[in-house]
């Protein structure tokens, strides 16, 4: 926004300066022409250019559309504020906040104010820096009167701002600058007004937070119907008058004095009851000692006769235990030796056992091996009946490796295998009659 107000204050100025130039152009035409007219009389006088005075003044008149709407446009900065002040009605009710504003141009005005935290001061600050920065320079004792009639310098300290919303009552009713014409006077007023109803002693020591506390109340309560809002009230410093300093620096010594000579009296009491106490531990302590030396002498004897006492039967407890102990290892012995010889026992029997298993497993392999055989030489000699030719093919796949051709005569006759067949069939009778 401020840069659309320079944009346009810079137009407007533009427009001026074109109009002042086109008026200052044509009145340098105009002034060649009439030198060149006086130079040549004789010929006669052409037309005088003309002025172009409506155009100059439509430009400025054009220029003045931009400058009051720059005019118009007020930018309040951060930490500020502002109140609208009207040529025809005064101070307008309402505070400008930091940020861009429409008024009224060439009607309404804004008075700024600092918002931000100020500082009044009394007396010298501790920072030099700070004593620069003070706005009010103020860098003397505010006096005072205490009750006794002593004058006191205080360095006071107040903290405070403007409220923004009372800005346009400040504007209309307060002297300006409020920092110089309102808060000195005030404070100077209420710690005048206060201190004489306290001694020296009360600000300087019993009471000085409640001297201070009653003055940053009544500070704030009267600058507040002024909208001046009060934050802190300091009581940096005192500066005693020379005498009661110097008096209280009198007394304070002989109450050094006092308390040094109360403190050694103190420590020679303590010393000596210390002493006192020291010998009585000493006397208590031989006293304990040798009585922990006679109950130690009674304790040893009394515990030997004990230990006699019970010496017999702890011997005889011992021997019976070593007894117990040979009876108890000579029972595990011979129950061991038994649990290995039954273990024995069951090993043989279960060995036993075990091979009487294989052998009837291995009869019984053999029985149904021997059926199993007889039952295949059965189906195969049933074969063989069936086909006799099937035992000349056997015989020769048998002997394929031995002989490379084999005559057979057709009729089976003078033939090996009839003999076979015959032997085979007399076996299979047999079985069958076994079986039977």
């Amino acid at each position: 926004m401020l840069a659309l107000k320079y944009l346009l204050m810079a137009a407007a100025l533009g427009m001026i300066l074109v109009a002042v130039g086109i008026l200052t152009y044509d009145l340098y035409v105009e002034l060649l022409f009439k030198r060149s007219l006086s130079a040549v009389e004789t010929q006669p006088a052409p037309a005088l250019p003309e002025l172009r005075w409506r155009t100059s003044l439509a430009l400025v008149l054009l220029a003045w559309g931009p400058m009051l709407l720059a005019f118009s446009i007020v930018v309040v900065p951060n930490g500020m504020a502002g109140v609208r002040i009207s040529q025809v009605s005064g101070t307008e009710p309402g505070t400008l906040y930091p940020g861009a504003h429409f008024i009224m141009p060439l009607v309404e005005d804004v008075t700024l104010f600092d918002t931000r935290d100020q500082i009044f001061t009394t007396g010298s600050l501790e920072d030099d820096k700070a004593a620069r920065a003070n706005v009010n320079g103020q860098t003397q004792l505010l006096d005072v009167q205490a009750k006794e009639g002593l004058t006191l310098g205080l360095a006071i300290t107040v903290r405070y701002r403007l409220d923004p919303r009372k800005l346009d009552y400040i504007q209309s009713n307060l002297p300006r600058p409020v920092e110089k014409e309102i808060v000195p006077p005030v404070v100077a007023s209420v710690w005048r007004e206060l201190v004489p109803n306290y001694t020296v002693h009360d600000v300087f020591s019993a009471k000085r937070e409640e001297v201070r506390a009653r003055a940053a109340g009544m500070i704030a309560k009267k600058l507040s119907q002024d909208g001046i809002v009060v934050k802190e009230v300091m009581l940096r410093d005192i500066q005693l008058p020379p005498q009661y300093a110097k008096g209280l620096e009198t007394l304070l010594l002989k109450e050094q004095e006092n308390d040094r000579m109360g403190v050694e009296t103190d420590l020679k009491q303590k010393e000596v009851r210390i002493a006192e106490l020291e010998a009585e531990a000493a006397k208590v302590q031989q006293v304990k000692q040798a009585e922990g030396e006679a109950q130690v002498q009674v304790l040893q004897a009394k515990g030997e006769a004990d230990a006699m006492q019970y010496t017999l039967p702890l011997k005889q407890k011992q021997i019976e235990q070593s007894r117990l102990e040979a009876e108890a290892r000579k029972a595990a012995t011979i129950q061991n030796a038994e649990a290995e010889a039954q273990a024995k026992i069951i090993d043989s029997k279960a060995e036993t056992e075990r091979r009487k298993l294989l052998a009837d497993a291995e009869a019984d392999r053999i029985r149904v091996t021997a059926v199993a055989d007889a039952e295949r030489m059965r189906s195969e000699a049933t074969i063989l009946k069936d086909n006799p030719l099937l035992i000349n093919k056997i015989v020769a796949e048998r002997l394929s490796d031995k002989l490379q051709i084999m005559m057979v005569p057709a009729d089976g006759k003078f033939f090996f295998a009839n003999d076979v067949l015959r032997s085979m069939n007399v076996a299979n009778q047999a079985g069958q009659a076994e079986q039977r």
